[in-house]
C-alpha cells in the first residue's frame, strides 16, 4: 500500500514538473514572440495617447480602458483563430501576410517623417468633450486603427512559434494578446495621467513634491515628443526587417546577404564589442531600407490622387 501511495505521489510530481515545464516553455516562447512584436508595440503606445486629447482628466482612463477592451477583442475574438486556420492549413500565407505588414509600418513611418517635413500633418482628433456620441466615435476610430496593429503584432508573434503544436500556439497567442495589451494600455494611462500626477504633487506642502510635480509636468511634452520619435523609427526598423527576412524567405537573397556580410565585417573589423555593433549594422540597415519603400508608397499615395483630381 505503502509502495503503491509513493508511486502515485511520484507520478503526480512528474505530473507537476512536466506541467511547471509546459508553463516555462509557454512563457519562454510568448516573451520571445512579445519581443519580436516590439516595434509595433511602441508604434502602438505612441499612436494611442492622442486619441485622449483634449478630454476632460476625469474622462481620460474611462476612455482608455474602452480602447484597450476593444483592443484585446479584436486581438483574441478575430485576429487570433483566423490567424490559427492560417498557420494550420496554410501557413505559406504567412509571410506574404508579414510582409504586407511590414510594408504598412515602412509606409506609416515615412509618411509621419513626410508630415514633418512638408509640415503638412495629420488632423487632430476631434475634442471629446462635446459627448457621449463624439467619444464613442473615438474609441471606435481608435479600435479601427488598433485592429491594423493588433493584426501585425499577432502575425509577428504567430511567426516566431509557427512550428509549436496548435493548442501550444493558440494559448501562446493569448498570452501575447493579454500582455501586450496590457503593457500598452497600462503605460498609454500612466503617460496620459503624468502631467495630472505631476500637477497633484507641485500643490502639496512638501518642497520635495513640488520639485517632482514641476519636473514630471515640464517632462511629459518631452516625453511625448521623445516617444513620437522613437515609434516612427521602430517602425522603419521593424517594418524594413521584415521586409528583408521575407524576400529573403522567398528565394531573393541579395539584399539580406549584404546586410549579412556587413554585419560580418563590423564584427571581424571590432570584435570586442561581440555582437552589439553587428546588431546596430542591422537595425540601422533595415531601417533605411524601410525608410526608402515607405517613401516609394508615400510618394505613390500622394501621386495617385493628384493624377486623378487633374
Amino acid at each position: 500500500m505503502s509502495g503503491g501511495l509513493a508511486a502515485l505521489l511520484d507520478d503526480i510530481a512528474a505530473l507537476a514538473k512536466l506541467a511547471a515545464a509546459s508553463v516555462d516553455d509557454v512563457g519562454a516562447a510568448a516573451a520571445r514572440a512579445s519581443t519580436k512584436a516590439a516595434g509595433v508595440v511602441v508604434d502602438d503606445a505612441a499612436v494611442t495617447p492622442r486619441y485622449v486629447h483634449g478630454l476632460r482628466p476625469e474622462r481620460e482612463l474611462a476612455i482608455i480602458k474602452k480602447i484597450a477592451i476593444g483592443s484585446l477583442r479584436n486581438k483574441l475574438v478575430f485576429i487570433l483563430p483566423v490567424a490559427l486556420l492560417l498557420s494550420q492549413f496554410a501557413p505559406w500565407l504567412l509571410t506574404p501576410i508579414l510582409m504586407v505588414g511590414g510594408g504598412y509600418l515602412c509606409y506609416e513611418g515615412a509618411e509621419k517623417i513626410w508630415e514633418k517635413v512638408s509640415g503638412h500633418h495629420a488632423p487632430e482628433v476631434p475634442s471629446t468633450s462635446k459627448g457621449a456620441d463624439e467619444e464613442g466615435r473615438v474609441v471606435s476610430g481608435a479600435i479601427r486603427t488598433d485592429f491594423i496593429l493588433s493584426a501585425e503584432i499577432m502575425v509577428i508573434a504567430l511567426n516566431e512559434v509557427a512550428d509549436e503544436p496548435l493548442l501550444s500556439r493558440a494559448v501562446i497567442l493569448a498570452v501575447v494578446a493579454i500582455g501586450i495589451t496590457a503593457l500598452v494600455y497600462g503605460a498609454v494611462g500612466l503617460i496620459v495621467k503624468m502631467d495630472d500626477i505631476g500637477l497633484s504633487l507641485a500643490q502639496r506642502s512638501s518642497a520635495g513634491a513640488q520639485k517632482v510635480g514641476r519636473l514630471l509636468v515640464r517632462a511629459m511634452p518631452v516625453v511625448l515628443s521623445v516617444l513620437s520619435v522613437v515609434g516612427v523609427v521602430a517602425m522603419l526598423w521593424v517594418g524594413g526587417h521584415i521586409l528583408l527576412v521575407g524576400i529573403d524567405e522567398l528565394g531573393w537573397h541579395v539584399l539580406y546577404d549584404a546586410v549579412h556580410h556587413l554585419e560580418e565585417a563590423v564584427h571581424d573589423a571590432v570584435p570586442a564589442m561581440g555582437g552589439v555593433l553587428p546588431w546596430i549594422v542591422n537595425t540601422a540597415a533595415s531601417a533605411v531600407f524601410g525608410l526608402v519603400v515607405g517613401a516609394v508608397v508615400v510618394a505613390v499615395m500622394h501621386l495617385v490622387p493628384r493624377r486623378r483630381k487633374h
